[in-house]
């Protein structure tokens, strides 16, 4: 009797250290998705301070927040607010304003994808904040969305120009736009399984840096068409966003340079403002409505950038 409690007291024993061990090593993954974001993002921002800081003084600085610098703030908050609450439109949205105010592509893109770096890390924290990733989709869309954004970066900012593709890229703005819409407009979604996820991410990576947006389009649209659950889609492709977005910048920067600095920070502020409130209204707002508005909005921004082409 003795052996056989001593027995069940050494097993309820051995069961509490291995849930303790099991406790421990679950605790060290969930704070690697916020340390790992944190990181990488003081890194970033250090390098950026130590490589150009003769470019800023004191007057050029204050000279900087003008009304131009405003409109870029205004854009970072509205592009910020359309993608952390539909998982899609950043890139397209802030890329749609910055060409019909003027901004080269090749500057509008670079800057996009800088400011990205900083906004979707702070979308990617407060998703985790609220619960809303898929682990699981995340890291299978992780590899493929990198390298897909790698190769799209290299080609923007060393092999093809940025003049000659930029009516192409209005286009491509106003097909993203039809699919957002299309999407609103469906009326029942029956759940089918995802196939071939690898590819999809490589896809919406490359186009993304190409036509400085198109993740979150491509990659949400296809998978809530799916029918997938909208809250953790869209947290976890929002998540993967921001590994695609600093493979896709850093690429930017070694090739092309860093250009826009005034539009860079006011992307920047804007968006990391205002991510945490997208990311608490992912399931608070009416979906469809927005995403047909924002689908019009872009139309209309590509049709501007067009108009004045031709």
């Amino acid at each position: 009797m003795g052996l056989k409690t001593n027995s069940i007291a050494g097993m309820e024993k051995e069961l509490k250290i291995n849930s303790a061990g099991f406790k421990s090593d679950t605790s060290i993954k969930e704070k690697l998705w916020v340390v790992i974001p944190v990181v990488l993002l003081v890194g970033l921002l250090s390098t950026l301070i130590y490589n150009h800081y003769t470019e800023f003084s004191i007057e050029s600085f204050i000279a900087g927040f003008n009304q131009e610098f405003l409109i870029f703030f205004a854009i970072g908050v509205f592009a910020q607010l359309v993608d952390g609450t539909l998982g899609m439109g950043y890139g397209a949205t802030s890329t749609s304003f910055l060409l019909a105010y003027g901004v080269p592509p090749v500057v509008s893109s670079t800057a996009v994808h800088v400011s990205e770096m900083f906004t979707t890390g702070a979308s990617a924290l407060s998703h985790h904040r609220f619960g809303n990733i898929n682990k699981k989709l995340v890291k299978h869309l992780l590899i493929p969305g990198v390298l897909g954004s790698i190769i799209g970066a290299y080609l923007l900012s060393d092999v093809i120009n940025g003049d000659v593709i930029k009516p192409f890229i209005a286009v491509y703005m106003i097909i993203l736009a039809v699919i957002i819409i299309k999407k609103a407009l469906k009326k029942s979604i029956v759940k089918k399984k995802t196939k071939k996820l690898g590819a999809l991410a490589l896809f919406g990576g490359f186009m993304d840096s190409v036509g400085g947006g198109g993740w979150g389009p491509i990659v949400t649209s296809t998978l809530l068409g799916r029918g997938r659950n909208p809250r953790y889609t869209i947290g976890s492709v929002n998540a993967a966003e921001f590994a695609i977005s600093f493979a896709s910048g850093i690429t930017f920067m070694l090739f092309g340079g860093i250009h826009g600095w005034q539009v860079i920070i006011g992307l920047i502020l804007g968006g990391v403002i205002s991510a945490p409130l997208a990311a608490y209204l992912v399931n608070k707002i009416k979906r469809k409505p927005m995403m047909i508005a924002v689908g019009i909005l872009i139309i209309l921004l590509s049709l501007k950038t067009l108009s004045k082409l031709f």
